[in-house]
């Protein structure tokens, strides 16, 4: 400790700060690697509780020293312990249920409860069991069911019953057959109640229409995920987009037919009509002889006979009358449009290669079919065949790797918290830690390498350039020792103190 303190005290203010950023960072290293290796990885305990209901559970949590957090509306855990901690809270009767159903009525009594008492709980029960049931199914989140049930009061028609159901969804809006499903369920459940009479409304879009109110987008849309149902078997997922338009009549019509067939005829009554005349004439006078009946008067005569037979039949033709109304809503053009994306390339770096003519032609023939394309009514389909483009749609973006790339992840990341650990030990600490060497004094060169006095006289004849070199050579060779010390006191001290203390 004593060894520590003189360190420290002899360090700066500048090392000091660096050595305390660097053993925290040390500390921190270590506490991860003393983590287990799965715990930071967070997952969902549960989503969509009341408040008071999640706040039961974050307490049950906590209690028992639980590492949780708090999302919005959700509970997140340590994706190890999760099922684990469903377990447990659901032993504890957590998280309970939020709607409460029969047994409300377990706490009525037969004394002090009258009967509008008992009938609002029986209908609060009846619909806190509707929630339940609604709940259970996949991706539902929040449900809440609202039953009019009416009432029969004296000299008054009976109310019809009604109900509202409210949903919220984790996956996108309510689909129209599921909705429609729920409007099943709450008819079944009360007596006399009509599922067109049950109204189905998401928390997101608001109300959901029924088949029968569906407007033409909806009629549209559920030809448009038939045909593409179908086209994508063939080009798979991802790989063919359907439109279709539907063009309807919008207004009402009245059509009245009369139709007369000649070739069908029914007599109905028929007449029939006989006439008979005769007369006789005489040429001579008239006597009391010529009109004796037996003819036995004198003279001659002449005699005249008419028979006429008449019949009228009188006959009806078939007749056949029609009156058609014809109101809003009827098909009156239908147009589809397919397009199908190109075969990838043969090698790689090569363009999409269009899809053969058979093959549209029997596409085309498929959608054709399953929308119910007449062509005597005016219906079209176009089928094509061009590239897609690469396009990052919201919600697309790579996930996260799974498996054993994850895994290798995972046994990565203590590896690498153990390097960071030791470098900042290694590089850091030790090196700040460590004592200043102490500066060496200058040493003062020997008398004995004092500068010799220049000669006053000089030589008669000049000196060669080389001769102070080979001098000064001669000298070093003989105080080698000495001219190594002075050397070194040069350097660090500089030429001109050296000179000055020379």
């Amino acid at each position: 400790m004593t060894g520590l303190a003189q360190v420290w005290g002899g360090l700066d203010a500048r090392r000091r700060a660096a050595v305390v950023g660097a053993t925290l960072a040390i500390l921190a290293a270590v506490l991860a690697l003393a983590r287990p290796t799965g715990s930071g990885e967070m997952a969902l305990l549960y989503a969509g509780l009341e408040p008071g209901t999640a706040g039961e559970v974050v307490a049950a949590l906590a209690a028992r020293g639980v590492a949780h957090e708090v999302r919005g509306d959700a509970v997140w855990v340590a994706a190890a312990a999760r099922d684990l901690e469903r377990v447990t809270l659901a032993a504890q009767g957590l998280p309970a249920p939020s709607a409460r159903g029969y047994e409300l009525l377990d706490g009525l009594s037969g004394f002090g409860t009258t009967a509008q008492m008992f009938d609002a709980a029986y209908w609060r029960a009846k619909e806190g069991e509707l929630a339940r049931t609604i709940l259970a199914v996949p991706g539902v989140r929040t449900a809440r069911v609202h039953i009019s049930a009416g009432g029969s009061r004296p000299f008054r028609a009976p109310e019809r019953a009604s109900a509202a159901v409210t949903v919220a969804t984790s996956g996108g809006p309510l689909p129209p057959g599921q909705a429609r499903a729920l409007r099943h369920l709450v008819a079944a459940a009360v007596a006399g109640l009509d599922p067109g009479r049950v109204a189905v409304i998401d928390a997101a879009t608001g109300l959901v229409a029924d088949a029968a109110e569906a407007a033409p987008d909806s009629r549209a849309d559920a030809l448009r995920e038939r045909a593409l149902r179908l086209v994508e078997a063939r080009v798979g997922p991802g790989n063919a987009v359907v439109e279709v338009a539907v063009e309807t009549v919008t207004e009402t019509e009245t059509v009245t037919e009369r139709r007369l067939d000649p070739e069908s005829r029914v007599a109905i009554s028929t007449e029939m009509e006989e006439t008979e005349t005769s007369s006789r004439g005489a040429d001579g006078p008239v006597t009391v002889a010529s009109n004796l009946p037996d003819g036995d008067a004198a003279g001659t005569g002449t005699a005249s006979s008419e028979t006429t037979a008449r019949t009228t039949t009188n006959y009806d033709l078939s007749e056949t009358s029609r009156e058609v109304l014809r109101a809003p809503g009827a098909v009156r053009r239908l147009t589809v449009a397919v397009l199908v994306n190109d075969l990838p390339p043969e090698e790689p770096g090569g363009s999409p290669r269009p899809r053969s003519a058979d093959e549209l032609a029997a596409l085309g023939a498929l959608v054709a079919s399953a929308v119910g394309l007449d062509e005597g009514r005016g219906d079209a389909i176009t089928v094509r065949s061009m590239p897609f483009e690469g396009v990052l749609l919201p919600g697309s973006e790579p996930a996260l790797p799974q498996g054993p790339v994850r895994n290798g992840m995972a046994l990565l990341r203590p590896l690498l918290l153990a390097a960071v650990a030791l470098g900042l030990g290694l590089f850091v600490l030790r090196p700040l830690l460590r004592p200043p060497a102490p500066t060496p004094a200058p040493a003062a060169p020997p008398a004995a390498l004092a500068p010799m006095p220049l000669p006053t006289a000089l030589p008669s004849a000049p000196s060669s350039p080389e001769e102070p070199a080979a001098r000064l050579r001669r000298l070093i060779e003989a105080r080698g020792e000495e001219a190594a010390r002075l050397l070194e006191t040069w350097i660090e001290t500089g030429p001109a103190r050296a000179g000055g203390e020379g």
